[in-house]
């Protein structure tokens, strides 16, 4: 039917209005003869706008009309949802929501009626009810019938509101019981012989033992099984193995009417490798010998649902008392936090954002957070032994383990979520926790949750509030209540024991409970303004405390810096105001030695943590630090002053570097780890590089200004060395220099010598005096002639002495020499006097090629230490430093005079020289960058560690725990560690072998 002009307008403005978005197809179908008896109707009109997706609901409502038998079957439908609005609400709400449950009814049209019968009173279907649902049912293909019809009737409930979330969780669940039952009834009456021989009991798992499952999920299942009667064991389980799997068939497998789930036994002991039947007793002996903490973590759920019965609660009587035990083990938190963050890692980037169930904040946070607690504390307190979610968070917060106004926010979240999710698998009753992308899913989504003013970005912006809440609240459940059992401030509120509290600590790896305990009484007992904040911070900075490898230190620094600050009014308030600045804090304490002693001799430094002013984490310039440098120098009174306000610089600039440092290595809740670690090396070598360099030339204006004013007798420039020179100074490295002079007009030899001499003698007594800031060493070794030579020379010397007796040693030294304070004058004419030595005309000889390969295993002969493991020696071990460095500047000793990119003192800048030239191929390069990446790491990191320098791999567990942190590998993963360094050092060897002691 054609409409008139006039009326087309105001029907196609009305059905805008009532949210559809295609009027022109709705209004087609409008005026299909199925609904030409109600087309005019308003009552359907505002029913089908209060729908999710008015367009789906009334195409789905014209597919049901045209599946009737006949105009009568036609009419009796139309007329009961004209009359009927318990009726038309429920219908057309599923048609709305779920185009799978639209298609059911179009292909049984009759079903339709399963909804009329339902009352509000009506509210709670158990198992029997939905068993005589499904007892009808003599075949899987009627099983999957019967069960879209139960499924219909609990969509309607759900979509029209008159149950909850949890309840509708709850009936899903007994759906899934009372279908499990029928579908082993089936088996049991197509295999009478093996139903004889055995007793089959079907433990729910997950979240179909919890009660709480979804519309579409694997339903998670451990068999138990025995001899019936004198029955054969062995018989026995080979005709329950059977028995179980015809049922598994029967819910999985697809037929003509679809399938309903997959049912999962991978649970079960040693997974999909396990049988899939055991005895009880099988079972438990698993249990007592191998199993590991998820297994006891996945038995919280487990549930009675179908066969014997009777066996089924045997079953978890027997292994109750082992799921509360399992808190005790080694590594416990460590090993359930460490399964949660391979949950996160292997989603695929592009999903970790859409992610409802297993991105961060998403609904397995909640999850895992509540399964921890439980776990701590359920053995000494059976309320809290639910398997359902939100009981057991209930409960949780009614004995005081988790914070009430925390749980309430958390259960708000997890029912938010849960809904979200329900809605999204119910459109096509497929297995999905992505969240759409494309606006027409969101926006249905939106409109069935109630949001219709702007569902799209109503939707967003209340999913990503519940996630923000969920990612801040899920493992601060832990800390919170410890503050409470310490500082019990509220009388009315109930807390944590104080066995409670010492059992929560050691779960979380606190090697010494009472101790901790005395520190946040400490900072958090009072009623003064100081504590309060106290109580707001810690719940957070011990969450972040136990991701380290040794919380108890973090704890204690923490206390040690609250002391020496805590009356400074900025201190709190830089933790609490600014985001960055508690995380970065936590992290820097928690690390090791090095970075909390640097921040303990002043720990005004903290203000570096924050976002303002200052400063953040970024390494400050050369020219920066050299600046302050030299105005703190100018404001001294001598020369023991400028210096100290020199070395007090420098402390504070290596603190600022070792947090980014261990910032960047540990990431932080707003930003991932630094994926290039690479970059994290850079930064180091390159800020500790030239803030030794700007200490040398403020130590250098000290001493000349207090000996001789403004003028020292000779010009003088202090030349970097080694690693000095190129760079790559770490936390431990001496400084690799040489000392050059050239007299004044006017002034003697003799004159200008003494005045060097005595100016590098004074630097060196200033710079290593004991002090709290920590000693710059100088070592001056490689200058000619090593120690037995001068320890300043004229540029002249210097110029005599590689005319006529450099070896190559000394020449290959200079590859790394670099001007780094003093005379710059002076310094530049060095270079242009050792260039043409270290970048020689026509590359490196035989014979000078076989001395440098000489010298280098003479070295590592000498030097590699008694009993170490050469493979884990960071700088001498095959494809350690000194096998990637050598190589790199046997390639500049052999090739710099032709390519310009090789003059570099810098290791890295040279090979990616190197290999742009063709000196080596794009894989050699890359193996030869990760090794000495690695193992530039491993030496700043047991440095940042242990507080001293040290080239090998701590034996101390919590020490190489540490380690291992920083490098990114979890709690356990020591061995992977190693193992990965292994690797990387074999295979940067390989090149070695062929490049260095090869063909070059």
């Amino acid at each position: 039917m054609t409409s008139a002009p006039g009326r087309r307008s105001s029907i196609f403005t009305r059905l805008l209005r009532h949210g559809f978005t295609d009027p022109s197809a709705a209004e087609r179908l409008l005026d299909s003869p199925e609904l030409a008896t109600v087309r005019n109707d308003p009552v359907l009109l505002d029913a089908l706008g209060g729908t999710a997706d008015p367009d789906l609901a009334l195409h789905g409502l014209v597919r049901l009309l045209e599946a009737q038998d006949g105009a009568t079957d036609r009419q009796e439908l139309l007329d009961t949802v004209i009359a009927a609005k318990p009726l038309r609400d429920r219908l057309l709400g599923v048609l709305g929501a779920s185009e799978a449950l639209a298609e059911h009814l179009a292909r049984h049209p009759r079903d339709w009626q399963a909804l009329v019968t339902y009352e509000p009173r009506d509210l709670h279907p158990g198992v029997e009810e939905f068993e005589r649902g499904l007892a009808d049912a003599a075949d899987p293909v009627a099983l999957r019938v019967s069960y879209r019809r139960c499924l219909l009737s609990i969509a309607a409930r759900d979509v029209c509101g008159t149950v909850d979330v949890s309840q509708t969780a709850a009936e899903l669940a007994d759906l899934a019981t009372a279908t499990l039952r029928a579908a082993l009834a089936l088996a049991a009456a197509g295999a009478p012989e093996d139903a004889a021989l055995c007793r089959l009991a079907v433990i729910a798992m997950g979240k179909c033992g919890g009660h709480e499952l979804n519309y579409v999920s694997d339903v998670d299942v451990i068999f138990v099984g025995e001899a019936a009667g004198d029955a054969d064991e062995g018989k026995a389980l080979r005709a329950a193995t059977r028995l179980a799997s015809h049922m598994m068939r029967i819910c999985s497998e697809t037929t003509v009417e679809g399938s309903i789930w997959p049912v999962d036994a991978n649970l079960r002991p040693e997974g999909r490798n396990g049988p899939l039947v055991r005895t009880l007793a099988s079972h438990l002996a698993y249990y007592q010998r191998w199993a590991k903490t998820w297994e006891f973590q996945a038995l919280l759920k487990a549930r009675p649902v179908a066969g014997d019965l009777a066996l089924g609660e045997e079953y978890t009587a027997a292994l109750r008392p082992l799921v509360w035990q399992a808190a005790e083990r080694e590594n416990f938190v460590a090993d359930v936090q460490e399964m949660r963050r391979r949950v996160v890692a292997n989603i695929p980037a592009a999903e970790v954002e859409r992610q409802l169930k297993l991105g961060p904040g998403g609904l397995r946070d909640v999850e895992f957070a509540v399964q921890l607690l439980q776990l701590v504390h359920g053995r000494a307190d059976a309320s809290l032994r639910s398997g359902t979610t939100l009981d057991a968070l209930k409960a949780l917060a009614a004995g005081g383990y988790v914070g009430r106004a925390d749980a309430a926010q958390l259960d708000e979240a997890y029912r938010f979520l849960r809904s979200l999710e329900h809605r999204i698998q119910l459109h096509r009753l497929r297995r999905t926790h992505l969240v759409p992308e494309a606006e027409a899913d969101l926006r249905r989504l939106g409109r069935s949750l109630g949001l219709r003013t702007d569902p799209v970005a109503e939707l967003t912006r209340e999913w990503r509030r519940h996630t923000t809440v969920v990612r801040r609240l899920h493992e601060k459940l832990f800390y919170r209540p410890l503050l409470d059992a310490v500082a019990a401030l509220a009388p009315g509120e109930a807390r944590l024991s104080a066995e409670a509290a010492r059992e929560r600590m050691v779960a979380l790896g606190y090697a010494d409970p009472a101790a901790a305990l005395r520190h946040l009484e400490a900072l958090a007992s009072g009623v003064t303004r100081k504590a309060a904040i106290q109580r707001t911070l810690l719940p957070v900075l011990l969450g972040w405390f136990a991701d380290s490898a040794d919380p108890d230190a973090g704890l204690l620094n923490f206390r040690k810096v609250s002391d020496a600050l805590g009356k400074t009014p900025w201190y709190l308030r830089l933790l609490r105001d600014e985001g960055a600045a508690a995380e970065n804090l936590a992290r820097v304490l928690s690390a090791g030695r090095l970075a909390p002693d640097l921040l303990m001799r002043a720990p005004e430094a903290v203000a570096l943590l924050g976002d303002g002013d200052g400063g953040g984490l970024a390494p400050r310039s050369r020219a920066a630090l050299e600046q302050e440098v030299l105005a703190a120098v100018r404001r001294a009174d001598n020369a023991v002053q400028g210096v100290t306000a020199a070395r007090g610089v420098r402390r504070r600039e290596l603190f600022r570097t070792a947090a980014a440092d261990i910032v960047g290595s540990y990431g932080t809740e707003s930003q991932p780890a630094e994926a290039d670690q690479g970059a994290l090396v850079d930064l180091v070598g390159g800020a500790v590089s030239d803030l030794t360099a700007a200490t040398l030339a403020g130590t250098l204006r000290a001493v000349v200004r207090e000996g001789w004013g403004d003028t020292l007798p000779t010009r003088f420039a202090v030349i970097g060395m080694g690693r000095f020179g190129g760079h790559e100074l770490g936390y431990g490295s001496d400084a690799d220099v040489l000392f050059v002079h050239e007299p004044r007009d006017g002034v003697g030899e003799r004159e200008a010598s003494e005045a060097a001499n005595k100016v590098v003698a004074e630097m060196r007594r200033l710079l290593q005096a004991p002090s709290a800031d920590p000693p710059l060493l100088i070592d001056a070794d490689l200058r000619p002639e090593g120690k037995s030579g001068p320890l300043v020379r004229t540029l002249g010397s210097y110029e005599a002495y590689y005319r006529r007796w450099a070896l190559v040693w000394e020449r290959h030294a200079l590859l790394r020499a670099e001007p780094v304070a003093g005379d710059e004058d002076l310094g530049r004419r060095f270079v242009e006097l050792i260039d043409p030595l270290r970048y020689p005309a026509g590359g490196l000889d035989e014979d000078a090629a076989r001395e440098i390969r000489r010298l280098k295993a003479r070295m590592e002969a000498e030097r590699l230490p008694r009993g170490a493991d050469p493979k884990l020696h960071a700088k001498l071990g095959p494809g350690g430093l000194s096998d990637v460095e050598w190589t790199v500047q046997l390639l500049q000793l052999r090739h710099g005079a032709e390519v310009p990119g090789l003059r570099t003192t810098r290791t890295r800048e040279a090979l990616a020289a190197a290999r742009e030239a063709g000196l080596l191929s794009e894989e050699d390069a890359a193996f030869l960058d990760e090794a000495w990446v690695l193992a530039t790491r491993v030496r700043n990191a047991v440095m940042l560690v242990r507080g001293r320098a040290g080239d090998t791999f701590p034996t101390v567990p919590r020490e190489l725990a540490a380690v291992g942190r920083y490098l990114g590998y979890g709690p356990g993963h020591a061995g992977d560690m190693l193992d990965a360094y292994r690797r990387t050092a074999r295979r940067a060897r390989g090149v070695v072998e062929e490049l260095f002691y090869g063909g070059l």
